[in-house]
């Protein structure tokens, strides 16, 4: 890591990264894989493919996009999380309240 920024939420990059930063390569190679799906998905509705099909692929990189960000919650959940539980006080709360609502989002979606 370089530079500390801000994230959107969660505070400054911590110095070991956050906790997909050690699988980040292999990260961004799944989601290059997921975007050739989207980009398929494309062709295909340009090319007027056969409706059925398109939806077949739809569920493809649906089911891609949700692998994907499973590991990265469990990635979340066993550093950042598990780093503000053991520091306490009302950064393990937050951090806490912030899992369950992504974990929320995600069953809903």
């Amino acid at each position: 890591m370089t530079e500390n920024t801000e994230p959107a939420s969660g505070g400054a990059v911590p110095p070991e990264g956050w906790g997909y930063t050690p699988e980040k390569t292999s990260h961004l190679k799944r989601l290059r894989r997921i975007e050739g799906q989207i980009r398929g998905l494309q062709r295909m509705v340009e090319s007027d493919q056969y409706c059925i099909d398109i939806l077949t692929q739809v569920s493809a990189a649906t089911k891609a996009l949700q692998a994907f960000s499973l590991e990265l919650l469990d990635e979340h959940l066993d550093h950042c999380v598990k780093h503000a539980v053991e520091s306490g006080g009302a950064e393990a709360d937050a951090k806490i309240k912030e899992a369950s609502a992504a974990i929320a989002r995600l069953v809903r979606s």
